[in-house]
């Protein structure tokens, strides 16, 4: 692992160099190993573990490349890692979603073009008068997406949208069980919207933060039920 974590570290330092850009193709195996002073089978568990938290991409009959290193394809794996939690740890995604929530909401009012508001409302009104569990939901993760798609942070959008998953059996089990979730989700949404299209950060981070302490409140009370 030592050797393999030697030739990991050799890679990235050509990324972060400049010397390989995103999009490069590497040098051939061969070559590349004498250059780095590695052995074959070493680049190739580099290269194995690079392209697996989307750093390389292996082309099959192709080479070697580096991915557009986006934001959003290197947080992937974060995803992967956050959707295997356990049920006791949820309350602390919808802690980290209460700092990072509000102040991506904040951004976007600052920010989003005003098509990109327009499209938020669409979002909102998209919304049927008597939704299902699953149309709520879907309807809530969609908007919460385009807001932090607004915030013009492509890295805060990626943390956001991996948090989405973990806390997504939550808000299910909070509109089945607690009176009155689907319309307070309703109204809260309302709210932040017309703050953002009033261009008013202050209010749109106080009810993006109501908005998420919410359910965080709810569930913790939930849990200590149980």
């Amino acid at each position: 692992m030592a050797v393999t974590d030697a030739a990991i570290d050799k890679i990235k330092q050509m990324i972060v160099s400049g010397e390989l850009a995103p999009g490069d193709r590497l040098p051939k195996e061969a070559d590349l190993a004498e250059r780095l002073g590695l052995s074959r089978n070493s680049l190739r568990e580099a290269v194995r573990a690079l392209s697996l938290i989307n750093v390389l991409d292996v082309r099959q009959g192709d080479g070697t490349y580096v991915t557009s290193l986006e934001p959003r394809l290197l947080l992937d794996t974060m995803s992967f890692v956050l959707d295997l939690h356990r049920d006791d740890t949820v309350l602390q995604f919808f802690e980290v979603r209460r700092i990072l929530e509000p102040a991506a909401t904040a951004m976007a009012t600052k920010l989003m073009r005003d098509e990109e508001i327009d499209e938020l409302r669409v979002i909102l009104e998209s919304l049927p008068a008597e939704p299902t569990i699953e149309e709520l939901v879907a309807n809530d993760l969609r908007f919460h997406q385009r807001i932090a798609q607004g915030s013009g942070n492509s890295v805060l959008c990626s943390f956001i949208e991996s948090l989405s998953g973990p806390t997504t059996r939550a808000r299910i089990w909070r509109g089945l069980t607690q009176e009155g979730a689907m319309e307070k989700t309703r109204e809260q949404h309302t709210a932040i919207y017309e703050a953002i299209a009033a261009r008013q950060a202050d209010v749109a981070r106080s009810w993006a933060t109501v908005h998420v302490a919410g359910v965080e409140s709810w569930l913790r009370t939930a849990l200590e039920l149980d």
